[in-house]
């Protein structure tokens, strides 16, 4: 099969390379995917660059761990192990296996059951393959780190981008009311998906506007200690998607001297979150929103547009077939 390895840490454009490898064969609780989309997230950045180097050691000393990056996957099962329950071959799935050994850059990938689920027939594959990780990462921020309340006021920081997109109309799923912070280009994008306010930070700085939130879920993390609290309203809560250093290093002895939270978010894969989303795409209340396709041979080029473009909502690795399907 098709694939793209890597046998080195660096800058995708020099060591991400479209290779023929061997098809993988699936262990006893594990179904074989016929690929049919996936998209890139930061973990594959991250994974791929060897960066921050504090992580160094989960992705893999002195090299890649897993040589075949993309977490996100979307697909049609071809076969199954002896003990898979829940799927069969012919089976339409998606999932996020960035927790269980990557892969998805490929034209097959084995992952075990329980990192997928059956896709809305209402959703593209392509459509599906943008939900796993990033609508994760938004609804963990949102409900478990957050505690969002229907009718609270939401701060999306970061509106406009793979996590933000969902994050926004996730939380209008909840019933809170939407502020959305952008630039100025994507500001009817965000309306358009659920936002009842936007900010341009090109054109206000929400942090001195006087307005203050029940939650702040911040994708960007760019601000200061004092800038957050000052947004928020007491008891009020702040989530960092972003590794941010206020988080990790100020969150824990903020929340034990004051009323306000301040706490990192690591997301956790799991198929029960999976299913949630799934139910909320079936709705129609979560859309994913693309920003560009690319095919498999240009893997590289998608990374560059996502660290360098801004890009609204995901992009998007198309797997393209010979038997065209």
């Amino acid at each position: 099969m098709k694939a793209i390895v890597y046998t080195k840490y660096g800058p995708p454009s020099e060591v991400l390379q479209l290779q023929k490898v061997e098809n993988p064969t699936p262990k006893d609780d594990e179904v074989l995917v016929k690929v049919l989309a996936s998209s890139v997230n930061q973990g594959d950045v991250y994974i791929v660059k060897g960066e921050p180097l504090l992580f160094r050691p989960s992705f893999g000393l002195p090299g890649p761990k897993h040589q075949i990056p993309g977490g996100d996957v979307a697909g049609r099962v071809e076969a199954v192990g002896k003990d898979v329950e829940q799927f069969q071959p012919g089976d339409e799935v998606f999932g996020d296996i960035g927790g269980c050994g990557f892969g998805a850059f490929a034209e097959y990938v084995a992952a075990p059951e329980n990192a997928l689920v059956l896709k809305p027939a209402n959703t593209t594959f392509e459509e599906a393959a943008a939900v796993a990780q990033a609508a994760i990462v938004a609804l963990q921020g949102l409900r478990d780190k957050g505690r969002i309340q229907a009718g609270q006021r939401v701060l999306i920081n970061g509106a406009s981008g793979s996590v933000g997109t969902f994050a926004v109309q996730i939380a209008k799923s909840f019933g809170a009311e939407v502020t959305g912070v952008c630039s100025t280009r994507n500001l009817d994008l965000v309306r358009s998906i659920g936002a009842d306010q936007v900010i341009d930070y090109t054109q206000e700085d929400f942090t001195r506007s006087g307005q203050q939130y029940d939650l702040i879920f911040d994708i960007v993390a760019n601000r200061s200690v004092s800038d957050y609290r000052r947004a928020l309203r007491p008891k009020g809560n702040y989530v960092a998607c972003a590794i941010s250093a206020v988080a990790l290093l100020l969150g824990p002895l903020i929340s034990m001297f004051g009323s306000k939270k301040v706490v990192q978010l690591s997301h956790s894969p799991n198929d029960k979150d999976l299913v949630f989303m799934k139910e909320l795409l079936e709705a129609g209340k979560v859309i994913p929103v693309i920003d560009r396709r690319y095919p498999l041979s240009e893997v590289a080029q998608a990374f560059r547009h996502y660290e360098e473009g801004h890009p609204r909502g995901k992009v998007v690795i198309t797997v393209k077939h010979d038997d065209k399907t």
